[in-house]
Order: structure tokens, then sequence, then C-alpha cells
């Protein structure tokens, strides 16, 4: 059976936010159209997510090294591990989310530090780090009030979510992207709805 993880990295209600339109829209298209796989939902506002610092480092290197941990260190390195296998053991992953201050939300950056974990997700060689995770397919759906050209330097949410994907060897990733509803509020509406479309279009070849 096919796993496919959905994360949500925005907690404003659905009528307020785009990002959660193309969430809801992707997420029922895709329960739709692939009624036999399994969909667990990740909703990171609704999670324990303490920030990448010391105990979680100490924990980690700790744990790798079979040395006793503190309590905060075993609390962290817990959650850390656990959206850790969740994230390795999915077939395919999609996340929502907005931009923000020209990024992602700082819970969505939190989310990500979880994931690096060397022997895992990538490892070190001669040659430098290489990704262990090429077969994962993932699915990013964005949407940014303005317009931004692709290699704009600006734009650093797809950009920063994918190098993170890349480095875990990750290739496979669709990208669907609503942008310019704010920027063009006369067309908002439109602009909206196409891109609601284009969710639903893409989850049912997902």
């Amino acid at each position: 059976m096919t796993t496919t993880l959905f994360v949500k990295a925005n907690n404003r209600p659905v009528e307020q936010s785009v990002s959660v339109k193309l969430y809801e829209a992707f997420l029922n298209s895709y329960r739709v159209h692939h009624p036999n796989d399994q969909v667990i939902e990740l909703d990171l506002y609704t999670e324990p997510m303490p920030y990448l610092g010391n105990a979680m480092i100490s924990g980690n290197y700790k744990a790798s090294q079979g040395l006793p941990l503190t309590e905060q260190e075993k609390f962290e390195h817990a959650i850390v591990n656990r959206h850790l296998k969740q994230f390795v053991d999915a077939d395919k992953v999609v996340i929502a989310f907005p931009f923000w201050n020209l990024t992602v939300p700082s819970i969505l950056h939190t989310y990500l530090d979880y994931l690096h974990r060397p022997g895992v997700t990538f490892r070190y060689s001669a040659e430098g780090a290489k990704g262990l995770l090429p077969t994962k397919k993932v699915a990013l759906l964005n949407a940014r009030g303005g317009i931004y050209e692709k290699g704009n330097s600006a734009e650093m949410a797809i950009r920063f979510v994918r190098n993170h994907l890349q480095f875990f060897g990750i290739t496979d990733i669709t990208e669907v992207v609503v942008e310019g509803h704010h920027q063009y509020r006369e067309q908002s509406e439109r602009i909206i709805a196409e891109g609601l479309q284009k969710a639903k279009q893409t989850a049912m070849s997902f």
C-alpha cells in the first residue's frame, strides 16, 4: 500500500488562506483518485515543535554514540525521531505552506531541521554529501500574493524547501504555486480558482 504524508504548515482559517485552500483541494482530489492509498495528515501547528538548539543537537549526538541523554534531550530526540521516521516511511509527501515575509513559516523550517540525519536522509562521502531518499516523490503547494519570476533571489520559500529535499536526494518534485492574487486584486478570484483547479488535477496523477 502506498503511504502519502500530507504536511500542513499554516494555521490560518481556510477562508483566509490560499495555501490552506490548496491543501484541501489537493487532499480531497487525492483521496477520490487514490482510494487505496494510506493518507496521513500532519498539521505542524498542532504538534510540539521545539526549535533546533543545544538540547536537540546534543541529544542526537549522544543517541548516535549510545550515551545517556538528559530528560530534555530525550524529550526532544523522541519528537525528532517520530517526525523523521514518518517522513522517511512515506512513499509520497505533500507539503502546503504560505510565502510569509519572503520565506516559509518558522515551524516548517523547524520541521525540515528534524529531517537532517546522517545515515538516514543523507551520508557523507569523499565526494561530499549524498542524499539517501532518491525514490521519494514530493508535491509542494505554495501561495504568494506577489509575482516572483523563476530565479528571483527574493523568493526563499519554494527554493528553500527544494534545497532541503534535493539535499536528501529527492528530485521528483512537483510544484503547484498560486501567485499574484494580492498584486492583481481585480484578478484575484480567477487566479485562485485556476490554482485550485491545477491542484485538483495534479493530485489525480500524483
